[in-house]
């Protein structure tokens, strides 16, 4: 099906051209069967011309929503089709990122190379001795940094894969996981920290449920001052009752720099 769509999109400029040529012919022929009814003066020739006229904007009509069947492809399912890749390509970097998450050592020292150390003079400047400038290890998105336990998130009606628990913001990030309950109203995603004084404030509203894993909304950090703050979603049903909810512990920063290594 995802290669039959793909397809479509692919060809969709032959298939316009080809569906307005069959809908200017079937318009003149409209015209065409229109003349004859109005020119004829037997009943029977009248009636055939009537339904041939018929049959021809049939023809027309059915061409033009294929048309808009072909543009509806292109415009709403293709799109959905790369949004979901691209989260699924993100996810993936998210559980790779956990799964190899490494913290760099010094390696060992080097032994039994024949290389003697050569000693500095005494009378040697210490300023101007060459020293090795550490340079700082820039923490991407994605990466989990530790943090206190997410709480709530143990129901599937309620679950936050991204962002995720201890998860670092510095750029604009999808919303994924799942919102569903019995009788399900609605869902709001609330966050709580230094730029809302420790209140929860509602950053976005959910109407429609998400029984799959998958993108629902997205979470802009710009505007949030630097730290840790609680990024929290909660399920309502139709009694405006809490469902279920899902609570996670994120760290907002600023974009990180650039390391530029030390002349």
């Amino acid at each position: 099906m995802i290669g039959f769509i793909a397809l479509i999109d692919q060809v969709a400029i032959g298939i316009y051209f080809l569906l307005a040529a069959g809908i200017l012919l079937a318009l003149r022929r409209v015209l065409v069967h229109g003349r004859e009814l109005r020119s004829s003066y037997f009943e029977l020739e009248r009636d055939l011309a009537g339904y041939r006229r018929q049959n021809a904007l049939t023809a027309a009509i059915l061409l033009l929503e294929i048309v808009i069947i072909v543009a509806g492809v292109q415009a709403v399912i293709v799109p959905e089709l790369l949004r979901d890749q691209q989260i699924d390509a993100l996810i993936a970097e998210v559980a790779a990122d956990i799964d190899t998450f490494e913290t760099p050592a010094p390696g060992q020292p080097a032994a039994n190379l024949g290389i003697e150390p050569v000693p500095l003079p005494r009378s040697a400047d210490l300023a101007a001795q060459i020293r090795a400038t550490p340079l700082p290890t820039a923490t991407p998105v994605g990466t989990l940094i530790p943090a206190d336990p997410p709480i709530g998130c143990d129901s599937p009606q309620a679950q936050l894969q991204v962002p995720g628990n201890g998860m670092r913001v510095f750029q604009p990030i999808p919303v994924v996981g799942t919102v569903y309950a019995d009788q399900f109203s609605y869902a709001t995603l609330e966050i709580s920290g230094a730029s809302t004084l420790g209140a929860f404030q509602v950053i976005g509203d959910q109407a429609l449920e998400v029984r799959e894993r998958a993108e629902f909304s997205q979470f802009v950090p710009a505007g949030y001052e630097p730290g840790e703050y609680q990024f929290r979603l909660m399920v309502f049903d139709i009694t405006n009752t809490l469902a279920a909810h899902c609570l996670v512990h994120i760290y907002i920063s600023e974009p990180l720099p650039t390391n530029t290594p030390a002349r």
